[in-house]
């Protein structure tokens, strides 16, 4: 199944990991990925009233936030079951943190300087939103999260609609559960600055576009700016935050340590697998003794326009480096390579040179696909695999539903 891979709160069960700050595992009865995740779901729900106050602006802010928020309603969908009591959502019989903090009542967090990387992550492409942003939140240990799992930020607007504050956009969590600084105490996000040129919308008259913080403006165009991503992108340290959530129990690690995990990423949608790998391969979480807790494979398929266009290409390397048995990785570069036939080389293209591997890889009942960013990328599969499955008697599409079924095949795209 796909869970959190130990009891969280105090919940019945035993977990694997141990707890961020802790000095040994909690027990050894229950192997699983992860840990309990850091901070209380329980009490940091109190600690609510006393997140959001602040700066004066800020304050005023949230407020507003509140009591837009009490005009209107949205829901996530998740494979999760009936919410049990406030700030924390059962899922498969094991508790995670949950909306702990909402549009009516959200966190407000600061922006702290990143671990490692700089904030804008690509370089210039000539497109207009070539600028992909890494951006770090202090949240105080009241916002704690689980890997695979999104938070909300609230944008001062007015939005697309003219709402103000603008309406909470989600956005996959990068860091896992400690954090970059592996401290449980900070998250951080993945961020692409939408900008569009001349376009059906625009929030910004010829004349009117200011270069933003990378540096970029086009004062000749009509411009459509993301409310949100450029409020993001656009942050510094020492800035105010509005933060919701946490929420998403699609895209949850297995508690096998000895899962196969396939993940497929396009641009920003690399944010969730990049928290895997941080537990897997990096953090003190994932430690065990001289290697790592993590016994099975992982292999990424990431997807970008261009080379330039590349996320967390440095750690992916390192990954490879120092776990040639257990991590593979490997680029598609749209706009710059072809494969053999030619064709432009999508992650469908990428993974249909190793079609035969990775078929017989999904059929272990220990495989789990993970899919975030692109829509396009469900039909790339069925593209890539419909063919090998025909020849094996299977319907690729009944094959897919079978193993989301299963719990094996996790999809969050738009």
């Amino acid at each position: 199944q796909t869970v959190v891979g130990a009891a969280l709160l105090g919940a019945a069960g035993t977990a694997f990991l141990a707890s961020p700050g802790s000095s040994g595992p909690v027990s050894q009865t229950a192997p699983s990925l992860r840990g309990t995740a850091p901070g209380n779901p329980g009490s940091a729900g109190s600690a609510g009233s006393a997140g959001v106050a602040g700066t004066a602006a800020l304050a005023s802010l949230a407020g507003i936030a509140m009591a837009a928020a009490g005009r209107r309603s949205g829901a996530t969908s998740c494979n999760a079951a009936a919410v049990k009591k406030k700030g924390v959502k059962v899922v498969h019989g094991k508790e995670i943190p949950w909306n702990l903090f909402s549009p009516k009542a959200p966190y407000q967090g600061k922006v702290i300087e990143n671990d490692f990387h700089p904030q804008t992550l690509t370089e210039p492409t000539g497109d207009a939103n070539w600028e992909t942003a890494h951006v770090t939140f202090d949240h105080g240990g009241k916002v704690p999260y689980i890997e695979g799992q999104s938070i909300g930020v609230i944008a001062p607007g007015p939005d697309k609609k003219g709402e103000q504050p603008a309406r909470i956009r989600l956005y996959s969590i990068a860091s896992s559960a400690v954090g970059d600084d592996q401290t449980s105490k900070t998250v951080s996000l993945c961020v692409k600055r939408v900008v569009e040129l001349d376009g059906k919308f625009s929030n910004r008259a010829k004349g009117e576009d200011k270069p933003d913080k990378a540096g970029t403006a086009f004062p000749d165009n009509e411009v459509y700016r993301g409310v949100c991503s450029n409020h993001i992108c656009d942050m510094s340290v020492g800035d105010d935050v509005l933060i919701t959530g946490p929420t998403g129990a699609e895209m949850l690690l297995p508690t096998d340590p000895e899962a196969n995990i396939i993940m497929l990423a396009t641009g920003t949608g690399i944010a969730p697998m990049r928290s895997y790998l941080r537990l897997l391969f990096h953090d003190k979480a994932g430690a065990d003794g001289d290697g790592r807790k993590f016994k099975g494979l992982a292999w990424l398929f990431m997807g970008v326009p261009y080379s330039k266009s590349l996320l967390y290409d440095d750690e992916h390397q390192t990954y490879k480096k120092e776990f040639p048995d257990q991590f593979r990785y490997d680029y598609a570069v749209s706009r710059e390579d072809k494969n053999a036939a030619g064709q432009k080389m999508y992650i469908q293209t990428k993974m249909a040179e190793y079609a035969e591997e990775l078929w017989e890889l999904m059929q272990d009942e220990k495989t789990h696909v993970y899919m975030c960013g692109l829509k396009g990328m469900e039909s790339g599969m069925a593209e890539c695999f419909g063919p090998i499955a025909e020849k094996n008697g299977i319907v690729w599409t009944e094959f897919a539903k079978a193993m989301k079924k299963a719990d094996r095949y996790h999809v969050e795209v738009y």
